[in-house]
């Protein structure tokens, strides 16, 4: 049943602070996809009971390490297992950087996912976790109703591009003058390679991507893989997370959310790039559902508030292992 959206207020400095590290993966490697290989990495062990937490990133053609935060679920009770991996095209996944805007398409990742799931052995019983373009992959997986789908969180996510952006241009009108000025003129003039559609572009990126600063170096690396090989960003998503000109830009799932029978829950952040406007169909016409806003994050407040995150999504991972 519908829950209303709560929010999750806890002080926090938007500054960096000792962090716990990140946990070691007890195993990683390979399986195959068709003619090519999905890597993975597994924090704790698949038969300690519970089912395992699957983690789904963002981009798309984002990298699995900013969400390397998430392998703190392991840390509680009987050490659930995490898994992360990187979706074909990035990271240490099979790269391809010739392919075009055909071969790029969502129902490609959704085939890899269910792929991952069987190739692990973990079809039969598992909870999944999507941020951002993860969460978007985690509803169109969750609409196909996989049967042992124990529950589902869409962490960051819209549940349609148009809404995100029309949310961003919001955002965006709130930036200073000057900042926007010169992210509109790179955009009309087709030059978003320049250093200061970047240094633009950062502005706005501190708002309501990471506003804890310095960012950490899992979050860096993931940006830095974009960079290495854009090519699914870009052919997918666009220059930025604002300039959606790619294929996903009349995505939507408002129509279908409906179909998703796992528990869901929903995650933002206040200054979060995914405003409510974007989360509210999921809130509205997914059945079992709840909603947490956490107060002092934006994008990824599985780093912003970390504690405060793991603590809800394991609270939630218990409450449906069953």
């Amino acid at each position: 049943m519908f829950k209303r959206s709560t929010t999750l207020s806890f002080p926090l400095p938007m500054t960096a602070t000792a962090t716990p590290p990140i946990l070691d993966a007890t195993t990683s490697g390979t399986v195959d996809f068709g003619e090519w290989q999905t890597w993975y990495r597994i924090t704790g062990t698949l038969d300690r009971g519970e089912p395992p937490l699957v983690v789904a990133h963002g981009g798309p053609g984002g990298t699995h390490d900013y969400l390397l935060t998430v392998a703190d679920v392991s840390r509680s009770g009987a050490g659930r297992a995490v898994i992360h991996y990187d979706q074909v095209g990035n990271g240490r996944s099979t790269h391809l950087r010739d392919r075009g805007a055909d071969f790029w398409t969502v129902e490609l990742f959704v085939d890899e996912l269910q792929n991952l799931l069987e190739k692990l052995g973990v079809a039969d019983a598992y909870h999944l976790l999507g941020q951002s373009w993860g969460g978007m992959l985690a509803a169109e997986h969750g609409i196909r109703r996989p049967p042992g789908l124990r529950s589902l969180i869409i962490s960051d996510s819209p549940a349609s591009m148009p809404l995100w952006l029309a949310a961003a241009a919001e955002l965006r009108a709130r930036l200073p003058p000057d900042v926007d000025a010169t992210l509109a003129k790179h955009e009309a003039a087709g030059t978003t390679d320049s250093p200061e559609y970047a240094a633009a572009m950062q502005v706005f990126y501190e708002r309501h991507v990471c506003r804890a600063l310095p960012w950490p170096n899992e979050l860096n690396r993931t940006f830095a893989a974009i960079a290495d090989d854009p090519t699914v960003y870009y052919t997918m998503n666009g220059p930025s997370e604002f300039h959606v000109i790619g294929t996903l830009k009349t995505w939507s799932v408002v129509d279908k959310v409906h179909a998703i029978t796992a528990p869901t829950l929903l995650i933002s952040g206040k200054y979060d790039e995914a405003a409510p406007s974007t989360v509210q169909p999921f809130a509205d016409r997914i059945p079992d559902v709840r909603w947490e806003v956490f107060e002092h994050s934006s994008h990824v407040p599985h780093i912003e508030q970390r504690d405060e995150y793991m603590a809800l999504v394991t609270r939630f991972l218990q409450e449906h292992d069953q």
